[in-house]
């Protein structure tokens, strides 16, 4: 019974070291084959017209993704992501100020246990950092995996669409 009790503490142990020492990076690239929720969509995709793909290092690698787009509505759709970002990129040239005021996560997956919930939270803070963004919406699928993974991370659902789900995280 000790050694089964100093297991789960190690256990224990080890998952907060990890996300004691991880950090959230933006990346140039990341492999779409991974991702469970998009892989359709390709690098040229997630890293054009003010989209941004994050990831959480830890000890050189990356443990969790997210991916969106600066947005000043609430895409329904991939197809609406893809216009709304292209021209929230347009609009903020013309007028040289940021992209968006929404940051609009497409896609999240982890590799580690908690990577999920830590990308999401360090996300969330460094939108709230941001002086342009006022909002972090997700694009989620329709499941139910997706609407309690939101959900107990703090988000609201704004609403259920034809492709997606819209959830809200309050900054």
């Amino acid at each position: 019974m000790i050694k089964l009790n100093q297991a789960v503490k190690d256990k224990i142990e080890n998952f907060f070291d990890w996300i004691k020492g991880a950090e959230l990076i933006e990346l140039k690239s990341c492999n779409i084959n991974e991702d469970p929720v998009r892989p359709e969509l390709d690098i040229k995709f997630r890293t054009s017209y003010g989209r941004k793909i994050f990831g959480v290092k830890y000890k050189k690698e990356i443990c969790a993704i997210m991916c969106f787009g600066y947005t000043n509505e609430i895409p329904k759709n991939v197809e609406e992501l893809d216009l709304m970002t292209k021209d929230a990129h347009l609009q903020s040239t013309l007028r040289d100020k940021n992209v968006g005021k929404i940051a609009v996560a497409y896609t999240v997956w982890s590799k580690k246990r908690g990577g999920g919930k830590l990308i999401v939270r360090e996300v969330f803070k460094k939108i709230k950092k941001s002086n342009h963004l006022n909002r972090l919406v997700t694009l989620s699928p329709l499941t139910d995996l997706a609407r309690k993974f939101h959900l107990r991370n703090g988000a609201t659902e704004l609403q259920v669409n034809e492709e997606s789900q819209n959830f809200e995280y309050k900054i």
